[in-house]
């Protein structure tokens, strides 16, 4: 057999680009249903919605007493005040169920218990202590997106939010023949001239760890007729095949010449030192791949070269996670006496990199699935102020974060619908969304820590949605806003409308839940009760806040309160009646260099698709009069 001598080598990003547009169709990924709790590591083919609520119910978060708020009032050190066991208090321990009429719980350490009763120096507010239905996880909300690798932390949360099977890409099987007469197994004895075989088995964890089945076969000799028998059987019996040593230009490296006899070979050496003598094949219409013998040379042929074909059969995309520094956006403050790991958003806004903290409760599983990455406050802080730099040790790439476009501001299901089209483009990209109200929005925006608001802040004497805070807020800067959605605001009640609600002026005699100060679905509110003469005080819960309509709704449906205000579509997925308030007009605030951003492009590319149009149909409350516009707010 003569030499391999190679005419000429390919750089290696313009190999990749030949061999996987040569594969085409080869390598492409497929969708099988999987059990939940053995989707470990499994990448999702489709978004993944909650079936249930977690909690179920209202709980207890502290062992100790539940209690009606109201009938503490007053309580204080130096005038304690004295419950009555099973007319004023009930014993409770963490996790058991709230039942009206209690509404607040007080921690076991802070009673005294006595013959009279159980004594207490201080007045429970409302929802003290208590984990309100839904806290964590609502019925219908996105838990996953597409193309989401699963971690144990997922797989939690699913079974958590009632979901037991899992559509996933189907793992790729890969044949791995180390081949060789001078190499021996790792549990033979050596001789002189014998090298242990080590290779395939680093390949076996290497395929393993990026979501491919691999099968390892039995060494085989230098022999062509041998070799080549062990490469179709490999063929028959797997998705793709590696083929470790005889790739190089010895005359007894036969790799090459078997895979030009069976198929075609598109590549034979890359300009990579080590890792000069790759091949890159195709054979019986499957992936094929020479691998060098040297073990760097072999590490660095599959990472640049079978990771990518792996990654196109599972949909996974690579991780490199490691620390970075970033702004805090919102002050941590924590106790001296643990070290505490926050778990953060993070995204990279203007050149540098911001995080966002997210919840911080032991119970807020669904953080865990949301975050980018931990802050970690040392033993013996007292946290970080807001704009203060802190490391984040990552969960995802640098790039992952790079491609992310931080979304701060009004709360729409929407944007779960925006995040799953995202995840689904080649790009890649990533909507990182964060919802404090438009208000919080805007101001996070004006201090470069946010790439879009999702906005409807509705100006009393204009009538005009949006530009008068804009304004208000960027006094010396133009900036950009894009016309997204008008959509249907209003009054959520329970299916039937049992209590005959009929609009804001019925408010006064039902319990109601509220949004958050800044959120624009409160500034509508109020300017609907000044128009009725109602002052906020006349409203049982009024000071009860809620951070999503989706929450709102689950409040709602829960039976905890009787009405509130939010968006028709979040009425509709927790199959509740619906009293409409009005149309309005929900946008995105941005920056002019924004808008021209690879990313935003995209953003906005689906925003106008039909895709995300059919997705907003099928929620309902939606149009889309001068959607995509974009209005220059000027000083």
């Amino acid at each position: 057999m003569k030499r391999n001598l190679y005419l000429k080598t390919t750089p290696v990003e313009e190999a990749r680009e030949i061999y996987m547009s040569a594969l085409g169709d080869t390598a492409s990924a497929k969708a099988e249903t999987v059990s939940v709790i053995e989707a470990l590591g499994r990448v999702t083919s489709e978004a993944v919605y909650a079936k249930y609520s977690s909690p179920l119910y209202n709980s207890a978060a502290m062992d100790g007493i539940a209690v009606v708020s109201a009938a503490t009032e007053g309580a204080s050190e130096a005038s304690p005040l004295t419950l009555k066991p099973g007319e004023d208090y009930m014993i409770v321990d963490t996790g058991d169920p709230i039942k009206k009429p209690y509404d607040a719980v007080i921690m076991a350490e802070d009673t005294q218990e006595t013959d009279e009763g159980m004594v207490i120096r201080a007045a429970a507010h409302s929802w003290e202590h208590v984990r309100p239905v839904g806290e964590d996880i609502v019925v219908g909300e996105m838990i996953l997106t597409r193309c989401h690798r699963i971690r144990p932390i997922d797989i939690g949360v699913l079974l958590s939010g009632g979901v037991t099977e899992i559509s996933v890409y189907a793992q790729p099987k890969v044949g791995i023949i180390p081949t060789g007469t001078e190499i021996v197994e790792p549990y033979e004895d050596p001789e002189e001239g014998d090298i242990i075989e080590s290779n395939s088995r680093m390949f076996e964890a290497m395929v393993r760890e990026n979501g491919g089945i691999p099968r390892r076969y039995d060494i085989v000799e230098d022999d062509y007729e041998k070799i080549k028998a062990a490469v179709l059987r490999a063929l028959d019996e797997n998705d793709m095949v590696l083929v470790n040593a005889g790739s190089s230009a010895g005359t007894e490296d036969y790799t090459v010449h078997i895979l030009r006899e069976i198929g075609e070979v598109f590549i034979h050496g890359v300009a990579m030192k080590p890792g000069k003598p790759v091949i890159l094949a195709k054979a019986c219409g499957k992936p094929v791949i020479g691998i060098p013998g040297y073990p760097v040379s072999a590490y660095l042929a599959v990472e640049n070269f079978v990771y990518p074909v792996l990654r196109s059969f599972t949909g996974l995309r690579e991780a490199n996670d490691h620390r970075i520094e970033a702004v805090l956006s919102r002050r941590l403050v924590s106790s001296l006496k643990h070290r505490e790991y926050v778990r953060v958003r993070v995204g990279r806004v203007g050149g540098r990199y911001v995080c966002a903290p997210l919840a911080r409760g032991a119970g807020a599983a669904m953080s865990m699935v949301k975050a980018d990455g931990f802050c970690i406050i040392p033993q013996e802080s007292e946290g970080f102020e807001a704009g203060e730099t802190v490391e984040v040790i990552l969960f995802r790439s640098a790039e992952d974060i790079g491609r992310t476009i931080v979304c701060t501001g009004s709360h729409d299901l929407l944007l779960d619908v925006i995040s799953d089209l995202l995840s689904g483009e080649n790009e890649g990209i990533r909507l990182s969304s964060t919802h404090v109200g438009s208000l919080g929005g805007l101001m996070a925006l004006a201090r470069g820590e946010a790439h879009i608001t999702p906005t409807h802040l509705l100006d009393e004497e204009t009538g005009v949605y949006n530009e008068s805070y804009i304004r208000k807020l960027f006094p010396n800067e133009e900036m950009l806003l894009v016309k997204g959605v008008r959509r249907i605001q209003g009054l959520m009640v329970a299916k039937g409308n049992p209590l005959g609600i009929k609009g804001v002026e019925d408010l006064t005699r039902v319990k109601y839940v509220n949004r958050q100060r800044g959120a624009g679905t409160r500034v509508l509110l109020d300017y609907k009760l000044k128009q009725a003469g109602i002052s906020p005080s006349e409203i049982d819960g009024y000071d009860a806040e809620a951070a999503t309509h989706m929450a709102v709704a689950a409040q709602v449906a829960s039976g905890e309160a009787d009405c509130g205000m939010g968006v028709y579509s979040a009425a509709h997925a927790m199959g509740l009646d619906f009293i409409p308030v009005g149309d309005e007009e929900y946008d995105f605030a941005m920056r002019p260099e924004t808008y021209e951003s690879p990313e935003m492009k995209c953003f906005l590319r689906l925003l106008g698709s039909d895709e995300f149009r059919s997705k907003l149909d099928e929620l309902g409350g939606y149009s889309f009069e001068g959607s995509g516009t974009v209005i220059r707010v000027c000083p």
